[in-house]
């Protein structure tokens, strides 16, 4: 099969060498040699850029996080054991992958590279995780995985959890008056008492309406099933 890599190569060479076999200038040959070559890459980067904004895993990937961080993120094809594929290569420290949404686990996320040290070291099944700070990761898709207690666990029926980010760190639950199971709001400390507890927040930082100067409080209230 030929790509568009081989068919640019192939064009510029024959280009090159019917110019040096014409009439015209060396001067010339060599301009329209290079003006050719110009507008097949131009042509090469535009198809290019079009094929990864119609990539799924692209889209699905840069979903997973807040727009301010995933639009210059690294795109990545996450494999078994933590291997990893770049899709596009980004401009700050964000790594988006788009996970496989027909495999439980393996959810759209965005990491930061202490988040990312830490979920590598998960997947590696590594004692516990060598982050030596809190670490960061969006999983605004949402998520399933195996078990709320065991970062090991790969048996487990799925636990469907909503949209929601991660501080990655060992938080202690109980002194710090916080919940350690699954809820659709609010917070709650995953694989408490384990070196991978970390404190998972549901739904995304950017909700809610932004406060402006002069606006007035509006109270709501809920009530809970007795």
């Amino acid at each position: 099969m030929t790509t568009r890599r081989t068919f640019i190569a192939g064009t510029i060479a024959t280009a090159a060498s019917l110019a040096s076999n014409s009439s015209e200038s060396s001067a010339a040959s060599v301009g329209r040699v290079a003006a050719l070559e110009h507008t097949l890459n131009k042509a090469e980067r535009g198809t290019d850029m079009q094929d990864q904004a119609e990539d799924p895993r692209i889209t699905r990937a840069r979903l997973s996080g807040p727009e301010q961080v995933t639009k210059n993120a690294t795109v990545a094809e996450l494999g078994p054991g933590g291997v990893m594929k770049v899709l596009v290569q980004g401009s700050n420290e964000w790594v988006c992958v788009a996970g496989d949404e027909n495999r439980i686990g393996s959810p759209p996320m965005c990491m930061n590279p202490l988040g990312m040290q830490w979920m590598m070291d998960a997947m590696q099944g590594k004692p516990k995780p060598g982050n030596a700070a809190p670490g960061m990761i969006y999983m605004l898709c949402g998520a399933t995985q195996r078990s709320n207690t065991d970062a090991t666990d790969k048996t487990g029926p799925a636990i469907p959890i909503g949209p929601h980010w991660m501080i990655t760190w060992p938080f202690d639950a109980q002194a710090n008056g916080l919940p350690t199971t699954v809820r659709d709001k609010g917070a709650w400390v995953m694989f408490a008492g384990t070196p991978y507890s970390y404190l998972h927040v549901c739904g995304s930082p950017w909700e809610g309406n932004e406060y402006h100067a002069g606006d007035k409080a509006i109270w709501t209230m809920n009530y809970a099933r007795p």
